[in-house]
C-alpha cells in the first residue's frame, strides 16, 4: 500500500522513466509507419533512426553516473528533460536524415541519463521497508509513456505530422516540470551502510553480479523487435493496417503499466532472483508468439506480456542488484547494468535494422530475440548455483 511520503520519490522516478523511455523511445514506434508513408524517410532510414536512439542510450548510460557525481542531480535531470523536449520540437518539419539522426541520438543520451539518475534518486530517498514497492513502481513510467504513445499518437496522426512532434515535445517538458517538483521534495538519503550486511560484492560472488548484468544485456537485445519494429511489422508486413497495429501498441502500453506492479508482488512473494528468472521465461515465449500465430488473441498476448515484462524485468533486475550489493553500491552497479543494456540494445538495433534492410522482412527477428531471452533465463538459473550467499530471499 502506498503512503503519502512516497509521493516525491514516485513523482521523481515515474516522470524520469516516462520521458526517458516511454516518450523518448516508445512514442517513435507508432510514428514509424507514418514517417515512411508520408515520404519523410525510406523504410530503412526510419529503422536506422530508431536505432540511433539506442546508440544514444548507450552513450548516456556511460556518462550518467559521472554527470550526477560532478553536477547537482536536479540540474542533470532538468537538462535531460529539456534535451528530450527539443528532440521532438526541432523535428516537427521535414529535414535531412542527418538532422533527425542527431536528435534521435540526443533523445537516447538524455533518456539513459533519466533512467539511471531518476530511479536512483528515488530509491536513495526511500526508507528500506518501502523500497520493494517504490522501487518497482518508479518504472511504471515506462508503461505510462507507452500507453500515451499508443492512445494519443494515433489520434494525432490524423493531423499533420508536425502536430504529433510538437505534442510529444510538450508532454516531455511537462513531465520534466512534474519531476522537478518531486525532486525538490525528496527526503535526504538516510544514513545507510555502504553495503548490505554480508553484501560485499566479493563475498556474494562478483560472478553472480556479472551474470545478472549479462542476462540484462540479453534482455535488451531480445525485445528490440517489439519495441522498434512491432507496429510497422503489423501495419505493413502483416498487412493488418494502422488501426489493428495501434490497438496492439495500446495493449503493449497497458501491459507496461501493469508490469511493475506485478514485479513488486512477485519480488515480495518469491524473491528477486526467482521473479527475474520467471520474467525472462515469460518474455522469451511471448516474443516468439508471432512466429507461430498472428491471430488477434495471439498477437494480443504477445503485446501484453512483452509490454509487462519490459519494465517488470527492469524493476526486478534493479532490485536483484540492490539485494546483491546494497543500496549505496547500487547506483554504480545500476549504471554498469544500464550501460550493458544500452550497448546490447544498440548492437541489436543496428544489427536487426541491417538484417531487415537485407532481407526485407521482420519475421526472423522475433526468433532471434526469443533465443537471446532464453539464454538470459539460463544465465540467471545458473547464477543461483554460484554461491549460497548469493541466494535471493523473499522480502518480508
Amino acid at each position: 500500500m502506498l503512503h503519502k511520503h512516497d509521493l516525491p520519490a514516485l513523482l521523481t522516478g515515474i516522470m524520469a522513466t516516462l520521458a526517458g523511455i516511454g516518450i523518448a523511445r516508445f512514442a517513435y514506434t507508432p510514428l514509424l509507419p507514418a514517417l515512411i508513408e508520408q515520404g519523410w524517410f525510406t523504410a530503412s532510414q526510419a529503422a536506422y533512426l530508431g536505432a540511433a536512439n539506442l546508440l544514444g542510450y548507450f552513450i548516456g548510460a556511460l556518462t550518467a553516473h559521472r554527470l550526477s557525481e560532478h553536477f547537482r542531480p536536479r540540474w542533470v535531470l532538468a537538462g535531460a528533460f529539456a534535451a528530450i523536449g527539443l528532440s521532438f520540437l526541432l523535428c516537427a518539419s521535414p529535414a535531412p536524415f542527418a538532422w533527425f539522426f542527431i536528435w534521435r541520438l540526443v533523445s537516447g543520451v538524455a533518456g539513459a541519463i533519466l533512467m539511471v539518475v531518476g530511479p536512483s534518486m528515488a530509491l536513495a530517498a526511500t526508507v528500506p521497508e518501502r523500497k520493494a514497492s517504490v522501487g518497482a513502481l518508479v518504472f511504471s513510467g515506462i508503461g505510462l509513456g507507452a500507453l500515451i504513445a499508443a492512445t494519443v499518437v494515433p489520434l494525432l496522426l490524423e493531423y499533420p505530422l508536425a502536430v504529433t512532434w510538437l505534442a510529444l515535445g510538450g508532454v516531455s517538458l511537462l513531465a520534466g516540470g512534474i519531476c522537478d517538483r518531486g525532486v525538490t521534495r525528496l527526503d535526504k538519503p538516510a544514513g545507510l551502510p555502504s553495503l548490505r550486511e554480508g553484501g560485499d560484492t566479493r563475498q556474494l560472488g562478483a560472478l553472480v553480479v556479472i551474470m545478472v548484468i549479462a542476462a540484462y544485456g540479453l534482455d535488451a537485445a531480445g525485445f528490440v523487435p517489439h519495441t522498434v519494429f512491432w507496429v510497422d511489422y503489423l501495419t505493413r508486413e502483416a498487412e493488418l493496417g494502422h488501426e489493428a497495429a495501434s490497438l496492439q501498441w495500446a495493449m503493449f502500453g497497458i501491459g507496461a503499466v501493469v508490469g511493475p506492479l506485478l514485479a513488486g508482488l512477485v519480488a515480495k512473494r518469491l524473491g528477486w532472483h526467482t521473479g527475474l528468472a520467471l520474467a525472462f521465461l515469460a518474455k522469451a515465449l511471448a516474443v516468439a508468439i508471432p512466429l507461430i500465430s498472428l491471430s488477434l488473441v495471439s498477437r494480443s498476448i504477445s503485446s501484453l506480456v512483452v509490454g509487462a515484462m519490459i519494465p517488470g524485468i527492469v524493476a526486478l533486475t534493479s532490485g536483484r542488484l540492490a539485494e546483491l550489493v546494497g543500496p549505496r553500491a547500487h547506483k554504480r552497479l545500476w549504471g554498469y547494468a544500464t550501460a550493458t543494456f544500452a550497448a546490447a540494445q544498440a548492437a541489436s538495433g543496428y544489427g536487426m535494422s541491417a538484417l531487415y534492410a537485407t532481407t526485407g522482412t521482420y519475421h526472423p527477428l522475433f526468433g532471434i530475440g526469443s533465443s537471446m531471452l532464453a539464454v538470459g533465463c539460463l544465465l540467471l538459473l545458473f547464477s543461483r548455483n554460484i554461491g549460497a550467499t548469493a541466494e535471493s530471499r523473499p522480502l518480508a
